[in-house]
């Protein structure tokens, strides 16, 4: 069974950078398109950025310009820079397949950004 760990959420102040990694139990990037999902306080989780096996990359309007999100597949993790960060960037941040599959939910991380 194939755990997803995410790290590297916390709290910071508007216009600050933050690094998400995902880190795989084995490897399976090589496989599936993955993404980077948030879900904001009372709000639905939403797909903010992908890359696929051939690393094309997705982004959500909202984080053009701002996030990136790569792919290493030797260390079997998948990460998600996010410079110039809003307080409209707050939630807890999962990675997952795209479409997400169900078994790889994790615990995700939190970001906080203080206005």
């Amino acid at each position: 069974q194939v755990q997803l760990v995410e790290s590297g959420g916390g709290l910071v102040q508007a216009g600050g950078s933050l690094r998400l990694d995902c880190a795989a139990s084995r490897s399976i990037y090589s496989l599936y398109t993955m993404g980077w999902y948030r879900q904001a306080p009372g709000k639905q989780r939403e797909l903010v950025a992908s890359v696929t096996t051939g690393v094309s990359t997705y982004y959500v309007a909202s984080v053009v310009r701002r996030f990136t999100i790569s792919r290493d597949v030797a260390k079997n993790t998948v990460s998600l820079q996010m410079n110039s960060l809003k307080p409209e960037d707050t939630g807890v941040y999962y990675c997952n397949a795209v479409p997400a599959l169900g078994r790889f939910w994790g615990q995700g991380t939190q970001v906080t950004v203080s206005s």
